[in-house]
């Protein structure tokens, strides 16, 4: 089930908002669990029981920590949980990958490559596996203390808004909402209008750009213009995806009286790939910062291994997105360039220009060549889009390309990409472009949005976040 389907918007969800209101309030965190639940288990019951038996093994485990007599036997324990966790998410999500390649380097040497192996990927299971980590850690670093309430954890664990593609949720910034949250007709109401903002960027945007990235990255031989146009098209989509994604779970925690963390702030605004870090995917990139690139050391162990732990932390970033040599080498990019910028700024100047002219074009030069493995299915795939946007196949479309695209399609990639222009110019003044919170003109905008929206749901094919698969 998703947000952005006829089922999820005319039946779950009024069905459970009306439960969950009607609910005494100490028991509303199990209405979340059964609701949650039964949202997971649309797409898969046997993968709920997967689920439900991470929740279990965390809720013991960080007991047992908590609990531990000594540092020695905490941190053992710490491991043990961690490692849980771990070979689950490498099984599910990486074990196809290794027996691919293990395949691969057989056949090479002549040996048997008999040994197959189908694992279907469990929807959310990055996200989930991932905050299970940072409740273990937080518990072991004494930053909460382990929940003795199996209900509460499993609330946290399953919440349906964020369960299947984040944010990527910390169990310490959520814990007193579960025990104690204020219900308003103001927090409420703004909850649908981030839900109608977010639904109407995925339905008019993002799915209306997304055909013309697919057809110009399945194309054999793209031209110079079909290249950039169709990844122009992808970064379009992945933003206008992930972040109506986003604003629809952060509206609908907020209809249940939850804060959640923001996760996207203008991202193509950046003027350098750290920058763009801190305002593409947030939730995602202070994780990485706060559980793995600070225990590696961080900034503190000199200028060799802060680049060494940057490099890591991305490689991580990169191998957590995906099991594909694609994702492995985006990573390594970006901590690559990270750490580039961060020998150019070793020594900075009192006088020195906050940005250069060309700093905002070289990191979105970056980011569209990283869109591209990112977009790929695999590295030949990538390499024939990089021919494209050298030239290598040809300046012009090919007269199928210009038949089959779509007018309608290119007005609404334009309206996308002013509308990033617009994002891009209020990350560098602060000025934004979006009507008067409750004035007149949004009322009748939001109005418009969800009318045309759930129109065009009803008429449209079905379209699943791009997200949904890490």
């Amino acid at each position: 089930m998703v947000f952005s389907s006829n089922i999820f918007i005319y039946l779950f969800l009024p069905l459970f908002m009306a439960t969950y209101y009607l609910t005494p309030a100490r028991f509303r965190n199990i209405a979340i669990v059964i609701g949650s639940y039964i949202f997971y288990a649309w797409w898969r019951v046997d993968f709920l029981l997967l689920l439900i038996a991470i929740t279990l093994w965390n809720y013991v485990l960080a007991i047992v920590i908590d609990k531990a007599s000594s540092d020695r036997a905490r941190k053992y324990f710490l491991l043990i949980g961690v490692g849980g966790n771990l070979l689950t998410l490498l099984y599910f999500k990486y074990m196809n990958f290794f027996v691919e390649n293990w395949a691969f380097l057989a056949r090479q040497v002549g040996a048997s490559d008999s040994f197959a192996t189908n694992v279907i990927l469990p929807i959310g299971i990055s996200f989930f596996v991932f905050q299970a980590v940072s409740y273990l850690v937080d518990v072991w670093r004494r930053d909460v203390p382990a929940t003795t309430s199996l209900v509460q954890l499993a609330a946290f664990k399953a919440i349906f808004p964020q369960l299947v593609a984040g944010p990527v949720l910390r169990y310490k910034d959520l814990k007193d909402q579960f025990l104690n949250r204020t219900h308003t007709t103001e927090k409420f109401a703004e909850g649908v209008r981030r839900f109608i903002y977010g639904l109407s960027t995925k339905i008019l945007l993002a799915d209306t750009v997304a055909p013309i990235a697919d057809r110009l990255f399945a194309s054999p031989s793209p031209s110079l213009q079909e290249a950039w146009l169709g990844i122009l098209a992808y970064s379009a989509q992945l933003l206008f995806d992930f972040m109506g994604y986003s604003s629809m779970a952060i509206g609908l925690a907020l209809m249940m009286g939850f804060k959640f963390i923001e996760n996207f702030n203008n991202p193509y605004g950046s003027r350098s790939i750290t920058e763009f870090w801190q305002r593409w995917h947030i939730s995602l990139s202070t994780w990485l910062r706060d559980y793995v690139y600070i225990p590696l050391g961080g900034n503190r162990k000199g200028e060799f291994k802060t680049y060494r732990n940057l490099l890591l932390t991305m490689l991580l970033g990169g191998i957590w997105h995906g099991a594909n040599w694609t994702f492995i080498l985006w990573g390594l990019l970006h901590g690559g360039v990270m750490a580039v910028e961060r020998w150019l700024r070793r020594e900075p100047k009192p006088d020195a220009p906050t940005h250069t002219p060309l700093a905002w074009p070289v990191t979105m030069l970056v980011v569209l060549i990283g869109w591209v493995l990112f977009r790929a299915h695999n590295l030949t795939q990538a390499f024939t889009v990089y021919g494209g946007m050298l030239g290598l196949n040809g300046l012009t479309p090919s007269a199928d390309q210009v038949w089959r695209q779509s007018t309608p399609e290119l007005f609404f990639l334009l309206g996308a990409l002013v509308i990033i222009g617009l994002g891009v110019r209020q990350a560098w003044t602060g000025r934004g472009f979006v009507p008067a919170r409750g004035s007149r003109m949004e009322l009748v905008a939001l109005s418009l949005l969800l009318v045309v929206s759930l129109m065009r749901l009803s008429a449209a094919s079905y379209s699943p976040f791009l997200y949904f698969q890490f």
